[in-house]
């Protein structure tokens, strides 16, 4: 069968050229428009590539007007309910759900590689007392390649495995330690007989002076909140992690520069967001003044954790973490939350509205998450740390994927020009 293809003509000149097409597994086809500044002359222009596939990639499929969110092809409900989150870092990095087996010696891989290097808790010393803990990360993720600096060429199949082990080890002791430096405490070491939950919320609020006991409920949710952010396909954190691999540089620095792309807070700082606009609303009898606000365009109030760049239909996560935050509310004994009655009421009334109907802004994960971020006691501020957290294993198989990829070349996008024409340069005498 002959591939299809989708001719392009230029009227100025005449000249047609067919370009193939790409047809994917699920999701629209893509014009392979890679030779159209050889053939016609031309690029084409797309602020924000929006519609514009920058790889090929086996690891996740989003469909945003049904609500599906697929990771190497299972349905994120099924994983985020039967699944674990090593289990599914597994799965990302390698490809298959692990045998029995496998998933024990990943865990143990995992476990074994928990530890940082003393020299490396140093490092937190050189940061202010409040710094913010997305600055910190960013920094020491950047600074493990001077700890592992023979063991990163990327080019080296066992290396880059290693690499990809070592980031999804250290992540949560690095950010539990940020946490620690943040509340002015020592840190606190990994724990081999944990689970990767349960270690880290160990390492966030254990102390030297009193045990620490974990919560089965809390350790459940937040295993299930860091597989729903565990990939996400091109997002800009995960656009970034490629375009910074496209050059060659090593691993530690490429999910680096993905820290830096996901502290904004158009992308992972949106669940920081939420509560403070809850915490604007105040009351929920301000709700439908709120809810009118939102629909003003001249007022600048928005309602955030609605509606979604991709989805355009119920977010597939928020379905699932609505139910798992009621269930730590009541578990920590919150049941009665205020903002989560505000939140509630929120959603009620804005699903009913058809301002919010028609243009399908439904909450998404950010809504529920940052609520049951506070309920374990986690401070705003450190809420994307935890998005960073759960995004690692996506970073790292995204990564891998686009070093393996015959077609990957340095990401170098193009621009329209559109700044002064040629001219000559003026004597500062002259001027």
């Amino acid at each position: 069968m002959s591939q299809k293809t989708v001719t392009i003509t230029d009227n100025a000149s005449g000249k047609s050229v067919e370009y193939p097409l790409r047809e994917p597994v699920h999701g629209p086809n893509a014009v392979d428009i890679k030779g159209l500044y050889g053939d016609l002359g031309y690029f084409t222009y797309d602020p924000g590539f929006t519609s514009t596939a920058s790889c090929r990639s086996d690891i996740t499929f989003i469909d945003g007007d049904q609500g599906i969110l697929l990771y190497r092809g299972y349905p994120i409900d099924q994983l985020a309910e039967q699944s674990s989150f090593l289990e599914v870092c597994y799965l990302l990095v390698h490809g298959e759900l692990p045998s029995k087996l496998a998933l024990e010696r990943f865990e143990g891989a995992i476990t074994e590689h928990s530890m940082v290097n003393e020299s490396l808790k140093n490092f937190f010393n050189g940061f202010h007392y409040n710094a913010h803990p997305m600055a910190m990360l960013t920094g020491v993720v950047g600074s493990l390649s001077a700890f592992y600096h023979d063991t990163i060429d990327v080019n080296n199949n066992e290396n880059r495995l290693l690499s990809s082990y070592r980031i999804i080890a250290k992540m949560p002791t690095i950010a539990a330690a940020a946490f620690k430096h943040m509340q002015g405490e020592p840190f606190v070491y990994p724990r081999s007989e944990l689970s990767y939950a349960g270690n880290f919320l160990r390492m966030l609020f254990a102390r030297p002076s009193e045990d620490y006991e974990i919560n089965p409920v809390a350790e459940k949710a937040l295993d299930q909140l860091l597989i729903l952010h565990a990939d996400h396909e091109q997002n800009a954190s995960t656009s970034t992690v490629r375009l910074a691999g496209s050059t060659g540089t090593n691993p530690f620095a490429a999910i680096s520069a993905g820290c830096a792309a996901l502290w904004g807070p158009a992308h992972g700082g949106a669940n920081e967001a939420v509560l403070r606009m809850l915490e604007e609303i105040g009351h929920v009898d301000n709700v439908p003044k709120f809810i009118e606000k939102a629909k003003d365009k001249d007022d600048p109030f928005r309602l955030m954790g609605f509606g979604h760049r991709v989805y355009k239909n119920y977010d597939p996560r928020a379905t699932i973490i609505r139910k798992t935050c009621h269930e730590v509310l009541s578990e920590l004994g919150v049941a009665d939350d205020p903002q989560l009655e505000l939140a509630m009421r929120l959603e009620e009334i804005a699903l009913a509205d058809d301002y919010f109907v028609e243009r399908k802004l439904y909450p998404n994960v950010d809504f529920y998450s940052g609520i049951i971020y506070r309920a374990l006691g986690i401070p705003t501020e450190f809420f994307t740390v935890l998005f960073a957290l759960g995004r690692t294993p996506g970073w790292i198989a995204q990564w891998a994927e686009m070093l393996g990829d015959p077609e990957q070349r340095i990401g170098r996008p193009r621009q329209v020009y559109t700044g002064a024409a040629k001219r000559d340069y003026v004597p500062l005498h002259k001027r």
